[in-house]
């Protein structure tokens, strides 16, 4: 597809958010599901470590730990598949676990030997952590390779416009992508 092709679109995008600011109302910031992505971005983290440094059993202890609130953070995650994605969330989400792991598996494999000397210490540091609110700031705080930008503020139409989509994907308060 050639640039003027991908402008025409953008430049759709844009002239509608403009026209229309006031039929969407946006809320950014503390969305439980950017909390969510984050959370999990550090779970597969930490077992894409386990997996490769033969750390299972400190990763078994993490989960242990933690099982609450990873499961709870697992419930808005999935909240937020089936919200952006319908009936495709299962799908959806079934790929972003998977291309979460492979993301982290390849940074792993171009660390090479450095990677458990890197990453094994991350099970000292979680193990500290007291509480839940301490994990979601932790993993919020870790540079986590995630494998796409998924939106995380809620655009809701006011007026029932069919055009939610379209606003939501041009909110701020995307989340991190691949580097």
């Amino acid at each position: 597809m050639s640039l003027l092709a991908w402008r025409r679109p953008a430049s759709l995008l844009a002239v509608m958010a403009l026209a229309a600011p006031s039929a969407f109302a946006a809320t950014c910031g503390e969305s439980p599901a950017h909390e969510a992505f984050d959370v999990q971005g550090l779970k597969s983290e930490l077992m894409v470590t386990a997996l490769s440094c033969n750390a299972q059993d400190r990763y078994n202890a993490f989960v242990g730990k933690f099982r609450p609130n990873l499961l709870a953070e697992e419930d808005r995650l999935q909240g937020y598949f089936r919200t952006t994605y319908g009936k495709n969330a299962k799908k959806e989400h079934d790929d972003y676990i998977t291309q979460l792991a492979n993301v982290q598996s390849e940074g792993g494999l171009r660390a090479g030997t450095v990677f458990c000397m890197q990453r094994v210490a991350m099970f000292d540091e979680v193990n500290a952590l007291e509480s839940n609110a301490d994990l979601a700031h932790y993993a919020e705080a870790k540079d986590i390779v995630q494998p796409a930008s998924y939106e995380t503020c809620e655009a809701k139409p006011v007026s029932g416009s069919p055009r939610r989509k379209a606003a939501a994907q041009s909110s701020h308060g995307r989340h991190r992508t691949r580097a």
